[in-house]
């Protein structure tokens, strides 16, 4: 090579560096503390909640373990609620207990107990010392699921932990476990297979030793759940664990392999036990001598055999050994023993009636029977007269999304499929008073929700999805709404919906929607006819399609449905172009619109067998190109796999592992308007890359380390919908400047970032829905985001000292160039800031007007607006477009009349209040001559002290001539009626602060009256200050009397 050459290939690298930046942009966590993701609920109907405990010396003191959303905790009673645990690696809880006699300490276990399919597993054991504020862990890091936590009372250093263990994975670490140094170390002390987990365990109230554990064989394969096995049992140890005796049928126990076994002891006579135990007849057990002898005592189906994986729990009323509580769907009571059950529950399975039912937790006062706390998938439910009335607290925002979605409405909606409680729909932020209450959110489809889908053009009408195939139309105005699921095409053809059937509706055409069994089914006439366009596109394997689920008791819900399609999704850049993913590992893909079908699995290297394809995107920027995400966990492989295809998947690219992110992948969602943005949801929080998937960042601001289950963009607005799996809906409105930092860096050392386009917010009393208050903390209220203004993004590189720190200024000019307003704000942090304008100018205010956060100038017109900002010397500007409130018909020249008469308003109010901070001013400067006057002690002193107290008293009768007369005595409340220049003016200007119509006729009146007695005040003023004034001025001056106050 030449030397000409090496030079010409060096410049050449050169110039293409400058022109392409080579240094990847990384999201730095303390450079955007700033950034807000604001939860929006909701709360009304709260979430699955697995464990509860309270205080007993106070039990207004409650804590409550929710399944995937944490540990809420309230110390009033359950009116008011506060998440405690948000700050560990994951917020998915099996069991809470208080160390009762010193309740500062708390244990949490965490990972759910209930086998389900769509559980939530865990990271240990957790322990607080100072009532929740604070947590460390404390070891059983492998054990994926505590469901249980006994404390000793007599030596709270020994606790006993029941771990049910991965339900998906065999292995040791399940059974019971024990500290006796308040976990510093642990001795499993019980455990009988691979497969086994404490299903249940208690402990004697007043025999810390005894205690009953009942272990439960269970298994669950990604296509088969098996419950009951030799590993299950109830044992009772005498010793504290260090001997335990198996009960088996010489004790009266069921022969044969046993199930979950539900326990529960007499605390007024702890001799008496009961036992709801699964068996080849699932039956309920009593024993009266302390659990050495049982007796069946009840087998009647509709009591002991209800789906016992999931509903096992009994408890006893702590002052009478009869009075039974069954706990499953429905709540039903024993006043004999168990012999029999109340025929109508106390609770039902009906969502029309009571609290939501599926229970799953249950906690009584041991000193009071009346006072009982029931929680389950809907919450919970408080109790004071033994369950005759309820109270549900409508401020547990723990919803366990599946899917999410959003409409184009302004302001926007947000929509979601949960667990149990069917598909909902609110608003992303409203433009009234107050929060987002539960009150604006609207129930849509039953059910199991899943996927819901707006129809573009009217969001009124859209498509919700329910377990067992179940598709509907729905109609948001009347509440109607209709089955439209696809036929089977023959009768010998069995359709495989999974339980989270894939859905999707074209993104073209709204008409034209795609739902998945085995086959992909296609509409586009909105499901009043359906065509397949495809093959069987799974495995098809007999092994996963058995109808025996459950083992020793038949679990067929709908969620025992394999082989099926979880994910669709046509492109928007071809109508041609499908991607489909299977439960069993299949990603296939048409690009003729499902005349021809290709399977691209074995192209993806590394993707694990049989494994879940939980999500496909297609991309937005190249038909050839999409995104999967892919779930193993059910194989005990909790690696997070999300791969990239840009060549119609014959190559894959595996975008993320162990090494940069926590947590199996859920959803992912490269941004639509900047390719390197791209964020990620994992079973433990939420993730963000700037460069395209190469490194990644956790995104918390906030928002905890909570099951990240699906992410989509409201595109006009720039703001990122994020989907949980426990802590209901959340919304980052502020893309645009993720976007600006992802395409360019952070270049400059101070930058002012663009803004969405944002609405001048018509209203001035604008009350939201139902109660105007809340109650304090009583009511649920999603955070709104800010209206009638606008944050203004800017980015400072580096904050070095205080000094710098202290302010940034700035200006906002209209379109002629004017300077219309002022802004600033101080505490200026390294990285992302806001600063707000309220979309208003500057406004003439007359002294003493009350000014606090809501106070404005007059509101501008819609227009572009530069906002200059100065920071240290440097300048940088973006443009602000404000639009026309959109409820509304939009007039220019009803707005431009408006604004010119609140303009004309604004004069009359400047040259009224530059007259009355003149009379101030001049009141301040005679009682500082007289207080002068009073130590200066002259044969002129009592005649200027006289001419001083004239002088004021002249001044306030000019006050009071623009004011009114205003009370000699101390005010409760009072009222003016004079006729004065001020009144006149707020007469005027509270007539004009909201209009749809050009000022009236009455309305110019009010100015010109106004207009009027200002003018002639103001002559009066004149001629006040030129006569009597500057006589007074004279004889101050004469008398060689310092003017403290100048004017």
């Amino acid at each position: 090579m030449t030397v000409h050459t090496f030079l010409k290939n060096i410049l050449t690298l050169f110039f293409f560096a400058i022109l392409h930046p080579l240094v990847a942009q990384q999201f730095e966590a303390n450079q955007f503390k700033n950034l807000k993701i604001r939860n929006v609920g909701p709360a009304n109907m709260s979430g699955r909640i697995t464990a509860i405990d309270v205080v007993q010396s106070n039990p207004k003191v409650i804590y409550l373990g929710a399944a995937s959303g944490g540990v809420w905790k309230s110390e009033n009673g359950g009116s008011a609620w506060k998440s405690i645990f948000d700050d560990n690696p994951t917020i998915n809880i099996g069991a809470v207990a208080v160390q009762q006699n010193n309740p500062s300490v708390v244990w949490v276990g965490t990972g759910e107990g209930n086998p389900r399919n769509s559980m939530n597993l865990g990271l240990g054991l957790f322990k607080s010392l100072d009532a929740g504020n604070t947590w460390f862990r404390v070891g059983l890091e492998q054990s994926k699921a505590i469901h249980r936590i006994l404390i000793d009372p007599l030596n709270p250093n020994t606790v006993y932990v029941g771990v049910m263990g991965d339900p998906f994975t065999p292995d040791e670490h399940r059974g019971v476990f024990k500290t006796i140094d308040g976990g510093s170390t642990w001795t499993k002390i019980l455990f009988t297979n691979n497969h086994s987990g404490v299903g249940d365990m208690v402990m004697d109230p007043f025999n810390p030793n005894k205690i009953f554990a009942a272990m439960y064989e269970h298994h669950r394969t990604p296509y088969s759940f098996t419950s009951g096995g030799p590993g299950s049992g109830l044992y009772l140890t005498y010793d504290g664990g260090k001997n335990w005796k198996k009960l088996g049928v010489e004790n009266g126990l069921p022969k044969g392999e046993l199930g979950r076994i539900g326990i529960a002891i007499a605390r007024s006579n702890t001799n008496r036990v009961y036992a709801k135990v699964e068996a080849t007849k699932n039956s309920l057990y009593r024993s009266d001598d302390g659990g050495l002898h049982w007796e069946m005592i009840n087998d009647n189906p509709r009591f002991t055999n209800n789906r016992p994986f999931y509903f096992q729990d009994i408890a006893v009323d702590p002052v009478d050994q009869n009075r039974l509580y069954n706990i499953y769907q429905p709540l039903s009571v024993s006043e004999d023993g168990g012999k029999s059950f109340d025929p109508e529950p106390m609770i039902p399975a009906d969502e029309t009636k009571g609290i939501h039912a599926d229970f799953h937790a249950f906690w009584i006062d041991p000193n009071d029977p009346t006072f009982f706390i029931i929680g389950g998938d809907g919450g919970i439910g408080i109790t004071h007269d033994k369950g005759k009335s309820w109270y549900f607290p409508e401020s547990i925002p723990v919803g366990q999304f599946y899917h999410i979605n959003v409409d184009n409405d302004m302001p926007y909606n947000v929509y979601g499929g949960l667990q149990d409680n069917g598909n909902w729909s609110g608003p992303g932020y409203v433009w009234k008073r107050g929060g987002i209450r539960t009150l604006y959110w609207q129930y849509l489809v039953g059910g199991d929700g899943f996927y819901i889908s707006p129809d573009a053009s009217n969001s009124r009408f859209g498509y919700g999805t329910s377990q067992n195939g179940d598709l509907y139309r729905y109609d948001k105005l009347t509440g109607y709404y209709q089955s439209i699921s696809p036929p089977a095409p023959d009768l010998k053809t069995r359709l495989r919906f999974n339980w989270n059937a894939g859905f999707a509706q074209d993104l073209n055409d709204e008409a034209t929607a795609y739902y998945g069994s085995q086959f992909l089914h296609k509409t586009t006439d909105k499901g009043a006819s359906w065509q397949i366009i495809s093959p069987d596109l799974t495995t098809n394997n007999p092994a996963h399609q058995k109808q025996d689920y459950g083992g020793l008791t038949i679990d067929a819900s709908g969620a025992e449905i394999y082989n099926s399609i979880l994910s669709i999704s046509p492109s928007k850049l071809d109508k041609q172009v499908i991607w489909v993913g299977t439960d069993d590992g299949n990603v296939q893909l048409t690009s003729d619109g499902g005349k021809s079908w290709l399977n691209l699995t074995a192209n993806i290297k590394g993707l694990p067998r049989e494994s879940w394809i939980a999500q496909i995107r297609a991309s937005r920027y190249n038909k050839e190109e999409a995104w999967i995400v892919v779930n193993n966990y059910r194989k005990g492989d909790f690696s997070p796999y999300i791969y990239r295809t840009k060549d119609f998947g014959k190559s894959w690219t595996r975008i993320v592992d162990n090494t940069k992110v926590k947590g199996y992948a859920h959803t992912v969602l490269q941004d639509p308007v900047e390719p390197n943005l791209v964020f990620a949801g994992t079973e433990n929080g939420l993730w963000i890359s700037m460069d395209e998937g190469k490194n990644w960042a956790q995104l918390k601001n906030g928002f905890s380390s909570v099951s990240t289950t699906d992410l989509t963009i409201q595109e006009r607005e720039s703001a990122l919908i994020i989907g949980t799996f426990g802590r209901s809906i959340w919304i980052l409105d502020d893309l645009i400047s993720l976007r600006k930092i992802a395409r360019n860096g952070a270049a400059n050392d101070f930058s002012v970032f663009p803004v969405n386009e944002v609405v001048q917010v018509k209203g001035i009393f604008i009350n939201p829905p139902g109660n105007i208050w809340t109650g304090f903390h009583t009511t649920f209220e999603g955070e709104n985001r800010p209206f009638g203004q606008v944050m203004i993004p800017f980015f400072v590189k580096y904050v070095k000292t205080e000094k710098e720190s202290q302010q940034i200024s700035g200006k906002v000019y209209n379109s002629a160039g004017e300077a219309i307003q002022n802004i600033s704000m101080d505490n200026i942090d390294s990285g992302l800031n806001y600063i707000t304008w309220k979309l208003d100018e500057n406004k003439a205010r007359l002294p003493g007007a009350y000014i606090n956060e809501e106070s404005k100038g007059i509101p501008v017109l819609p227009g572009e607006y530069k906002v200059v900002l100065t920071y240290l010397g440097r300048k940088d500007s973006t443009i602000v477009k404000v639009i026309p409130d959109p409820r509304f018909d939009y007039s220019n020249e009803i707005e431009v009349a408006h604004y010119t008469a609140l303009k004309k308003l604004d004069d009359l109010s400047q040259k009224l209040g530059a007259v009355l901070t003149r009379i101030n001013n001049s009141t301040e400067t005679v009682d500082q001559i007289i207080n002068q006057l009073k130590s200066n002690h002259s044969d002129k002193t009592e005649s200027l002290t006289k001419a001083s107290l004239a002088i004021k008293e002249k001044l306030k009768v000019l006050m009071d001539k623009a004011r009114g007369t205003r009370p000699t005595k101390q005010v409760g409340a009072w009222s003016s009626f004079e006729v004065t220049p001020q009144s006149k003016l707020s007469d005027a200007q509270q007539a004009l602060r909201a209009r749809l119509y050009k000022p009236s006729a009455q309305d110019l009146e009010r100015i010109e009256v106004a207009e009027k007695l200002i003018n002639e005040f103001v002559e009066d003023a004149a001629s006040f200050f030129s006569n009597d004034w500057e006589t007074f001025r004279n004889q101050i001056d004469e008398g060689k009397i310092s003017w403290f106050k100048k004017e």
